[in-house]
């Protein structure tokens, strides 16, 4: 609730909308990116459940703070990753800043940054956490070719 005046009315008015199931979350976001086109998609609190939770992709989601040394240290590689499986055309590889959007669903929490998911498009309630391995584009890599629901298997280069 954010009234510009508060008094009675205005809480009673409130209060009653909140019974009814009228209102809509206050949901912290940065604008909506005007062109999204690039190797990473970004995120933001008002797309979130457009883009992660859509169920017809997979989605890597990097979850970031802009003053985070070791989220300034991951960049290029994440540019990478994302440069890296750019034609695959049932995976998104994504970044939210998390200090600038809210992340309103419960299944990803963010404790520490970077914190990345793996959202499989037939289970985006059970995220999986990468966890345990070097943050570069090998481990990323094999992280995603383990869990993704949906790579076309182009035979690499010997």
């Amino acid at each position: 609730m954010e009234p510009e005046e508060f008094d009675s009315d205005v809480l009673r008015q409130f209060v009653l909308a909140f019974k009814k199931g009228k209102l809509k979350p206050i949901v912290k976001s940065q604008p909506v990116p005007k062109n999204n086109k690039g190797p990473v998609k970004v995120v933001v609190g008002k797309t979130f459940d457009t883009i992660v939770m859509d169920p017809k992709n997979d989605v890597l989601i990097e979850f970031y703070a802009p003053w985070c040394g070791h989220c300034k240290k991951l960049e290029p590689v994440y540019t990478e990753l994302g440069k890296k499986y750019k034609n695959e055309k049932n995976l998104i590889i994504a970044k939210m800043d998390a200090t600038a959007n809210d992340l309103t669903n419960d299944h990803y929490k963010v404790e520490g940054f970077p914190t990345i998911y793996f959202a499989p498009r037939d289970k985006k309630n059970n995220p999986i956490k990468f966890e345990g391995g070097d943050r570069d584009l090998e481990h990323l890599s094999k992280f995603i070719e383990e869990h993704a629901t949906k790579l076309s298997r182009t035979k690499e280069e010997l």
